[in-house]
């Protein structure tokens, strides 16, 4: 049984690497605000990462998972709380790579801002780099979309309202944008190869091999609610996140290092399935964005 520390514990990410360690029999804590819900059978710290006090004092981790770094603040705050631990592992994300990088992305390619995911994935950058100066054999891994149950960003849920009300699907243009995926389980399988293996490697990009079109990931997703799909071709120029989970971006990471750990990855019909039958029990728990609002006045 590992002492595991997992920043957040509450929300989409984090909430499913508690979660998926209780079910392991790992002695999982979490650090949050206590704002939201627990997962079930965590030990809450209750206390804010940049105000921690003796918080976290007395306490040696196996791994710390930090899920909620965001800026290298984020970092600094959590180490200058830390008594003691093994393996600190952060989940950063392919935001840090310039849209303009030679794809896929590798981890030896320079980092810099990203004109689509700006502030944010600086803000990573510099999380990042706060870390290596601290915890030199800390490992990052770089995810691109991260999907699966407890998702409350309106993604395949968004899809899945529109087959579920019998609607048409917008799609941006042909529909030929690439998106490149990793299921929420399979970044905690890569945690644990991380842990078992200690691998001399520290930046990882982690994602499933291959990359899907828009046209075929909405396909799937009406296909496993049952529903028959009508697409509606969108070559105006508008902005597509008007009326779309994605910006106008298509991308690649190349994950021949995650590879070497781990080589198998969730089929994408599966996870969206998982996905499917956990939204139907927790719609509520969605960010939703008003889509619906804007295709309803701009197409109808």
């Amino acid at each position: 049984m590992a002492k595991i520390l997992i920043t957040g514990g509450t929300v989409f990410v984090s909430k499913y690497v508690a979660a998926y360690y209780v079910h392991k029999g790992d002695n999982v804590f979490v650090l949050n605000r206590n704002h939201h819900a627990q997962a079930d059978g965590v030990t809450l710290i209750e206390a804010d990462r940049h105000n921690l006090g003796d918080a976290l004092k007395g306490h040696h981790f196996d791994v710390v998972i930090d899920v909620t770094a965001y800026t290298a603040d984020d970092i600094v705050d959590l180490l200058k709380g830390l008594d003691s631990f093994n393996d600190y592992i952060m989940i950063s994300s392919s935001a840090v790579y310039p849209e303009n990088n030679p794809r896929p992305f590798t981890e030896e390619q320079a980092v810099g801002e990203n004109r689509f995911w700006g502030a944010y994935g600086t803000n990573k950058i510099a999380a990042e780099h706060a870390l290596f100066q601290a915890v030199p054999h800390a490992y990052v891994l770089r995810p691109p979309y991260l999907y699966g149950p407890m998702n409350n960003v309106y993604r395949e849920a968004f899809v899945f309202d529109c087959a579920l009300q019998k609607r048409r699907f917008y799609i941006p243009r042909d529909g030929q944008m690439g998106l490149q995926f990793f299921h929420v389980k399979d970044l905690c399988r890569m945690i644990d190869r991380i842990v078992e293996r200690k691998p001399q490697n520290h930046i990882f990009n982690v994602g499933n091999e291959d990359t899907i079109s828009v046209r075929d990931w909405v396909t799937l997703c009406y296909e496993i609610t049952g529903t028959p799909l009508e697409i509606v071709n969108v070559y105006e120029d508008i902005e597509q996140r008007n009326y779309f989970s994605f910006y106008n971006y298509d991308y690649k990471l190349d994950v021949t290092k995650q590879k070497e750990l781990l080589r198998d990855t969730i089929d994408i019909k599966e996870g969206l399935r998982e996905s499917l039958l956990w939204y139907q029990d927790h719609m509520e728990e969605v960010n939703k964005k008003d889509f619906f609002g804007y295709i309803d006045a701009h197409w109808k």
